[in-house]
């Protein structure tokens, strides 16, 4: 089916046309997985919502902006993709998802997350990336279990100090932001083992040596003048990564050494890890 064809039937509520969108998905799918990524839906059929058993639900890339309350039936649920839709607001119906583990809102609208989020405490996986956010919402320093957080390419100036509370956190990906300084919070957390601050205002990066798990910094395009120190066998991405934190200078001119090929970052939206 064309993608031009299902933009001009998802205009049209009929439950016909909803049925031609879901391509007769009639039944549960035997690994319960339903994947209803871009099919320029404007609405979730309740139909989806009788399947009481579903594990995986994906929605991403669609037109969607709200969820009907029908979705809380939903109790087995563990991972729900919601990225590239139109969502302003998180539908309060996705905090009632209690059994979810990775939660995926990226490339949307959002400017904040409300407090219900809380609900979800076995929440591992957040991606709330490429949205309008201006600050992490305090109320994902709750989510107890929360193992990733990928909050890049949003508006951040800052980290909240309670996150340092989220002790399973293992990795954060904050590139693309507008950090003007190396959050401090990020200090007191020795259990993370990666952090991304890419692409941010960053000029000076304090010393990470302390920080015993950690495994890998990213700190690429930023305006600083060293590179963060690190504990023997911890990978540096970024300039002088190669080097001793302070760049090599000749004649009074600091030389730029090519840092290695930056690792890939998080998998597209499309290729989801679970």
């Amino acid at each position: 089916m064309g993608n031009s064809l299902k933009a001009i039937v998802a205009f049209v509520p009929s439950n016909k046309c909803q049925k031609y969108l879901l391509e007769d998905l009639e039944e549960m799918p035997v690994d319960k997985m339903v994947d209803l990524s871009g099919r320029q839906l404007r609405r979730l059929s309740l139909h989806i919502c009788s399947f009481r058993e579903l594990v995986k639900l994906y929605l991403s890339d669609n037109n969607l902006n709200h969820l009907p309350p029908e979705l809380e039936q939903l109790q087995n649920l563990q991972i729900l993709a919601l990225d590239f839709n139109n969502f302003k607001a998180l539908p309060l119906v996705v905090c009632t998802l209690k059994q979810l583990c990775i939660l995926y809102l990226g490339n949307n609208k959002l400017c904040s997350l409300p407090l219900e989020l809380r609900l979800l405490q076995n929440l591992k996986t957040l991606w709330i990336e490429s949205n309008c956010l201006q600050y992490l919402p305090e109320v994902v320093c709750e989510l107890s279990l929360l193992k990733t957080l990928h909050a890049g390419s949003n508006a951040l100036r800052t980290l909240p100090p309670q996150l340092q509370c989220l002790q399973e956190l293992r990795t954060i990906w904050l590139s693309g932001n507008l950090l003007s300084e190396f959050p401090p919070v990020l200090l007191n957390m020795p259990f993370l083992e990666v952090i991304d601050v890419d692409r941010n205002s960053i000029r000076f990066f304090p010393s990470l040596a302390h920080l015993p798990g950690l495994k890998l910094v990213i700190y690429d395009h930023n305006p600083c003048r060293n590179a963060p120190k690190v504990a023997k066998g911890v990978r540096r991405v970024g300039r002088w990564s190669e080097e001793t934190p302070e760049p090599r200078k000749r004649s009074g001119a600091v030389i730029d050494i090519t840092p290695d090929e930056k690792p890939l970052l998080p998998p597209a939206a499309k290729t989801k890890p679970e």
